[in-house]
């Protein structure tokens, strides 16, 4: 699967490798992934999610709940 970010839609962006003779190469910034397991009380039980630190972040502003009831919206639509 592609490194995507479930929460923030983060995905690995092109850039240059920049020598010190000025030589650029082609090369990919991906997003700092965690898969963690994350505790769902309403439906008692683990959830685990492919997520960025800043969607982590996010988790820990909104709740669980309010992440996963966004990421449904989104697919829905």
């Amino acid at each position: 699967m592609s490194p995507v970010c479930q929460v923030t839609g983060k995905k690995p962006m092109k850039g240059h490798h920049v020598s010190h003779a000025n030589n650029k190469t082609i090369r990919t910034f991906e997003p700092n992934l965690l898969y963690p397991r994350l505790w769902v009380e309403s439906q008692n039980r683990w959830v685990r999610l492919r997520v960025s630190t800043a969607g982590l972040r996010g988790i820990d502003k909104l709740g669980v709940e309010a992440v996963l009831a966004e990421i449904k919206a989104r697919k829905k639509a």
